[in-house]
């Protein structure tokens, strides 16, 4: 195999394989066609250099290595490979910059030493130069990149520059591997293209940047250490600079950057010390030992060994060889001192030397050291040590403890003249001092005769300089040119710079040489009508649209989907409905589609900032989310992923949102995703916000409890809860305007409509709060200011709608307690809303009666406050409250009566009430009729009878004994004693007892009461007749008087009886009785006599039972318990025929006896006895100890039968309304007494 074949061989492995093997193969070729067959380097440039554009950085490198070598082994492929290397120098890997630098120093003198061979430059040759000069100038300025590594690598190649623009001398100390390299000596002055001192200039040109480096305060250690090898090694190398140099070094040691730490300070100072004994050893430093000197001393150094560093004097034949280059050197340096100083009158900052300052700042220093040394006194230094004490800072530096050294001979003349060299070089960094006015006087006036030659110089030189769109190919313009008017005529005014060698696919033609035709697709094609590109275009799109299925079995969906993303986001209109319309046909499988688009308009939006607009990204967004609006229900979530993951929401896309959480069949969904946008996106979360708090009043009472819900779930974050509370008062507080805001019909604007306030306007400012109640609690009292101003329908629909949350706060709330203890004037009925609420299934707190009872007596006396909390009051304070509280309406008074009776819907007892039902009934008999009238006394006491499950006949039986016991007796007393008797007929031989009584404590005093018994008397006849005969004979005249009635019944009841009972009634009641009849006839009474004897079921004779007639009837009235027997002793007169018997039993076991009678009932109610009854003295008598036998069974029994039957029309019953009317006021209106439920049970 030849050395070609196996080149090509390797150059097809390199192509294939990894960057480690493909640099191993790379450099074998490398060997072959530069070391073993440099013939082919020609024929393999080509394929070598395609390589610059690997990925890889090493093999970038290696192309850059191998441009060198090439170049160095045949210097004509310069011309084509320097493009290559400047493109390279611009790369993006910060390594692959560097090693270009490094190869740009080895080739600028390999093309400087190239073209002063060449005896004629080619156009091609001047274009390959301009280049150099081009990428020179591009590496100085990468003293100001921002890596560090990349300065470093340009103080060197500016070092390299700098020796090879200034002419090698005798004295210079150059290394033996350098000795061949080019320098400015050997360039001939005479050369066609390249002039001497054009080169000359750019490099001190150089090492004025290269100063102006070194001294910049914010220079890197890396970087200092470098620059100051870099100067030692061109004081060594070129001895004309070692004046700047030293004096950069004094500058530099009076001013150490202040970045350095002090373990970087140390080390500077140790680098610059070995550097300045290396300058020092130089034969030339000889004039400048004193200066090195005293830096060294500074530095630390003895003098002994200061001494033996320091080179013997030599003759002064070098001073003379140097001449005529210092005599030079101070030619040119004076123009461009005049330069630099007009750069100068810009303000620079004090501590930052100036670049151009430097070639001045030398004989301004010495002149400003020559001023400042005879004024340097002991007795000046010491004013001046005093004055600078002033500006010392309070902890000393780390630079100044780090370079500090002690003063060992101070106050000689040598450390006095360094002295003054310190402070000038500080005055003239600072821009002051006397040296720098001279110098610029003396360059002013040098300045005008520069100007004056200007024209004729300007004909005899030819400078090159860089032109500032040099890359662009601008024309070089060739002035002068030793005469050759000629050349410069038919110089083209534009040259093409070198173009870099760029990889191609063409395969090489056997036996073609020179460059191949780049191929340009211009060259060929023809452009299409605006019509076509269209046409082309939308085609081009729908194939890629439709090309789903065949692309993703390829795998390359994802170059698919950004394809799109990015054609659609460059052309408007058609082609993206296009796609939009093409992603909802089915969204869910091309949903990575319409992500990829979203993000890429977003990124459009961006990258035109900031005048971007977002009407695209807000059309696709809009359309996006409208298209999963109107699709059915999904159950993957994508409209939430859509929502969450889209970059910005959009007031039109927050439209959709807010649409699909008022879609009942997907709130859940919609508020679902709401809520993750306000958790998710915190710098818009209160606009989200916004939208759920709205839909809390949504006219759907799905979608509005829904966004209840959530709210009360978003009220638990701190960062929100403020403003959802400021939502909810604010819509609250809309119910103190007269008129609903057109707010509340979806308006924007905050104004007033026409239409009243209706129960759902009002509802619709409550929701939010209502709900918010419950959980702060603190929030009521912003109810009860809204409630004071509001009017009155408003008020009512309140009251309506806060039974849940303040059921939900409890009676234990502490701001609930606090309302009610300052209730606000104007919030009283709210107040009391909350109350009942409060206590409507539960009995009343301790602290909340507590408070209540503090309001109403200090504050607002409203009995109404008390009603809810009656249960928890002291039975005195009931009794007390009693008046005002039966005076309010009917239906308040009910509930009363049901709180304190314990007979409403609830888990309350009445154990619990203060009063027990007889106590209220005897309290209510006992209210003064001065502090209530009347009327509402009955009709709370018809409210109690109504009660027949509390108001029993043994409550009944107890309250009529306490009322009757009392003194005087209540007005009310005989009312309740009727109506006591019509709910419990089975009463009549108690009530019997009481009227006994009641002739005993003399009734007839009492008005009111006396008509009342005597009404009673006649409604429960003929089982009054015995009480009757009780009466002294005036009262009985006046019972006559009010009833005529009862006269002769009456009569005919004391005619029935036998002879030894008639012997009992005193004469004057007899006279009563007869005084309208002379001669009484009663009729027989036999037949009644003879059923009611069988009525009983006794087994007395029939004899005897005339005689048990009137006794069974009356005995039940004469019935009395043992403990009352005494009170109620009957005239001597009638007592053996009246035995006491108990009343109990009628009471406790009613049955026996209901079950015993029915059918006797009926006869007894179709006859009329005490009319159609016997005289009383056709009768037999039989002895009184018989009567008595057969008196005591048949008295209870008949008793019994006469009242407990349910079904017995009793005189009482069937005239009770009437009779209940006369008894009250006349006022009284009949359904009143209907209401008290006192009628015929039945």
């Amino acid at each position: 195999m030849t050395t070609s074949e196996k080149v090509v061989d390797l150059l097809n492995q390199a192509a294939l394989i990894a960057t480690d093997s493909k640099l191993t193969i790379l450099k074998q070729v490398q060997e072959l066609i530069i070391n073993k067959d440099p013939s082919l380097l020609d024929n393999f440039l080509d394929e070598i250099i395609a390589f610059q554009t690997d990925k890889s950085m090493e093999v970038r490198k290696f192309v850059i290595g191998f441009i060198e070598e090439a170049c160095k082994r045949d210097n004509e492929l310069l011309l084509r490979l320097i493009a290559n290397l400047n493109m390279l120098l611009k790369d993006e890997s910060v390594n692959v910059v560097k090693k270009a630098i490094l190869t740009l120093t080895q080739l600028y003198k390999v093309a400087l030493q190239w073209l002063m061979r060449s005896k004629v430059i080619s156009e091609m040759q001047e274009a390959f130069w301009d280049l150099v000069t081009q990428m020179k100038g591009d590496v100085l300025a990468q003293l100001d990149s921002e890596n560090d590594g990349v300065r470093t690598h340009a103080i060197k190649f500016t070092e390299s520059l700098i020796i090879t623009l200034s002419p090698r001398t005798s004295d210079s100390d150059t290394p033996k591997r350098q000795e061949g390299d080019i320098s400015l000596d050997k360039v001939p002055k005479d050369h066609s293209y390249i002039h001497y001192d054009s080169l000359c200039e750019e490099g001190k040109s150089a090492l004025e940047q290269l100063l102006k480096f070194m001294v910049h305060p914010a220079i890197t250690s890396i970087n200092l250490t470098t620059a100051l090898g870099s100067l030692a090694t061109i004081a060594r190398q070129r001895p004309m600079f070692m004046s700047e140099v030293v004096q950069a070094y004094e500058t530099l040691h009076a001013n150490l950057p202040p970045t350095l730490a002090k373990s970087q300070v140390s080390s500077v100072r140790k680098n610059l010390k070995l550097h300045l004994v290396a300058v020092l050893k130089h034969p030339c430093s000889v004039e400048f030992q004193g200066q090195i000197s005293t830096l060294l001393l500074d530095l630390g150094m003895s003098q002994n060994e200061i001494t033996r560093s320091t080179p013997a004097p030599r003759e002064q034949r070098k001073r003379t060889r140097n001449e005529p280059y210092s005599e030079g050197k101070k030619l040119k340096v004076e123009p461009a001192m005049i330069e630099d100083d007009e750069d100068k009158e810009e303000p620079a900052p004090p501590s930052v030397s100036k670049p151009s300052a430097l070639p001045v700042a030398q004989s301004a220093i010495d002149l400003t050291a020559e001023f400042l040394r005879p004024q340097l006194s002991p007795e000046n230094v010491a004013n001046l040590v005093l004055i600078s004490m002033v500006y010392l800072p309070d902890v000393m530096p780390a630079s100044f403890q780090a370079t500090y050294t002690p003063v060992e001979s101070a106050g000689t003349d040598a450390q006095i003249k360094h002295l003054a060299r310190l402070m000038a070089t500080q005055m003239t960094s600072a821009g002051i001092g006397p040296g720098l006015e001279q110098c610029r006087a003396r360059e002013g006036d040098a300045g005008k005769v520069e100007e004056d030659d200007g024209e004729s110089s300007s004909k005899d030189k030819l400078i090159k300089r860089k032109g500032s769109a040099m890359s662009l190919g601008q024309a070089i313009s060739v002035v002068g040119g030793y005469g050759d008017k000629a050349r410069a005529a038919e110089t083209p005014l534009i040259k093409r710079l070198p173009e870099p060698i760029l990889p191609s696919t063409q395969i090489k033609s056997a036996g073609a040489s020179g460059r191949k035709k780049v191929f340009r697709l211009s060259d060929v094609i023809q452009p299409l009508t605006d019509t076509q590109v269209e046409k082309l275009t939308a085609m081009a799109v729908k194939r890629i649209l439709h090309s789903e299925k065949a692309i993703a079995q390829s795998g390359m969906s994802h170059v698919r989907l950004k394809l799109l993303s990015r054609l659609v986001t460059q052309f408007e209109g058609v082609m993206k409905e296009d796609v939009l319309e093409f992603i909802l046909e089915d969204i869910r499988t091309r949903s990575d589609l319409a992500f990829s688009l979203l993000y890429q308009e977003y990124n459009t939006y961006l990258s035109q900032q900031p005048a971007g607009l977002l009407e695209s990204y807000d059309h696709c967004l809009y359309t996006l989310l409208s298209g999963l609006q109107e699709k059915p229900e999904q159950r993957d979530g994508l409209f939430t992923k859509l929502v969450l993951e889209a970059p910005i929401i959009t007031e039109s896309a927050l439209e959709v949102i807010r649409r699909y959480c008022e879609d009942e069949s997907r709130v859940y969904l919609g508020m679902t995703t709401l809520k993750e946008l306000i958790l998710k996106r915190p710098s818009r979360q209160f606009q989200y916000l916004h939208v759920l708090l709205d839909l809390s009043s949504h006219e759907k009472e799905k979608v509005r409890s829904n966004a209840l819900a959530f709210i009360k779930r978003m009220y638990e974050k701190d960062q929100l809860r403020d403003y959802i509370e400021k939502f909810a008062l604010n819509y609250m507080q809309l119910l103190v305007h007269p008129n609903p805001p057109s707010l509340l019909f979806g308006a924007d604007k905050d104004t007033e409509v026409a239409s009243p306030w209706t129960e759902e306007t009002v509802r619709q400012c409550l929701y939010l709060y209502l709900s918010l109640l419950p959980l702060n609690h603190r929030l009521v009292h912003e109810l009860a200011s809204v409630y004071t101003e509001a009017i009155a329908d408003i008020k009512r629909s309140v009251l309506r709608v806060i039974e849940q949350p303040i059921r939900g706060m409890g009676m234990n709330s502490p701001d609930l307690l606090l309302l009610v203890e300052n209730c606000p004037k104007g919030a009283e009925t709210l107040v009391t809303r909350c109350l009942h609420i409060l206590t409507d299934k539960v009995p009343p707190s301790p602290e909340l009666v507590e408070r209540v009872r503090d309001l109403y007596h200090k504050r607002v006396p409203d009995v109404r406050f008390l009603i809810p909390v009656i249960n928890g009051l002291e039975k005195k304070e009931v009794i007390q409250a009693l008046p005002k509280l039966i005076k309010l309406n009917p239906i308040v008074v009910k509930e009363v009566f049901n709180r304190l009776l314990g007979t409403q819907h609830s888990e309350g007892s009445s154990s619990l009430s203060p009063l027990t039902p007889g106590e209220l009934l005897i309290a209510l008999h006992n209210i003064d009729s001065t502090k209530c009238d009347m009327k509402s006394i009955i009709k709370a006491t018809n409210l109690c009878f109504g009660e027949r499950n509390v108001y029993t006949s043994e409550v009944l039986a107890v309250v009529m004994q306490q009322l009757m016991e009392q003194s005087p007796l209540p007005i009310l007393l005989m009312r309740t004693v009727i109506q006591s008797l019509t709910m419990y007929p089975r009463l009549g031989g108690f009530v019997m007892n009481i009227l006994s009584r009641l002739i005993v404590k003399q009734v007839w005093k009492y008005p009111k009461v006396w008509e009342g018994f005597v009404k009673c008397c006649q409604r429960t006849r003929p089982q009054s007749y015995s009480v009757l005969l009780q009466l002294p004979a005036t009262q009985l005249t006046t019972v006559f008087e009010r009833c005529p009635e009862m006269r002769e019944p009456l009569l005919q009841h004391v005619l029935s009886f036998t002879p030894h009972q008639q012997a009992h009634i005193p004469a004057s009641t007899m006279s009563v009785l007869e005084a309208t009849k002379k001669q009484p006839e009663p009729k027989p009474a036999e037949p009644i006599l003879e059923k009611e004897v069988e009525f009983p079921h006794t087994a007395a004779p029939p004899l005897t039972a005339p005689a048990h007639t009137a006794p069974a009837t009356v005995a039940p009235a004469l019935t009395t318990p043992a403990t009352v027997a005494p009170a109620l002793t009957p005239p001597a007169t009638i007592a053996p025929a009246l035995p006491a018997q108990p009343f109990e039993a009628p009471l406790k076991d009613p049955e026996p006896a209901i079950q015993q009678l029915p059918p006797r009932v009926k006869e007894v109610e179709e006859e009329e006895p005490m009319e159609e009854g016997e005289p009383v003295s056709g009768e037999q008598t039989p002895p009184t100890e018989t009567v008595e036998q057969v008196e005591s069974p048949m008295v209870e029994e008949t008793s019994s039968a006469s009242l407990e039957t349910p079904h017995e029309p009793t005189e009482a019953s069937q005239c009770e309304p009437e009779d209940i009317k006369e008894t009250e006021d006349v006022e009284e209106e009949d359904h009143d007494v209907k209401e008290t439920g006192a009628e015929d049970p039945e």
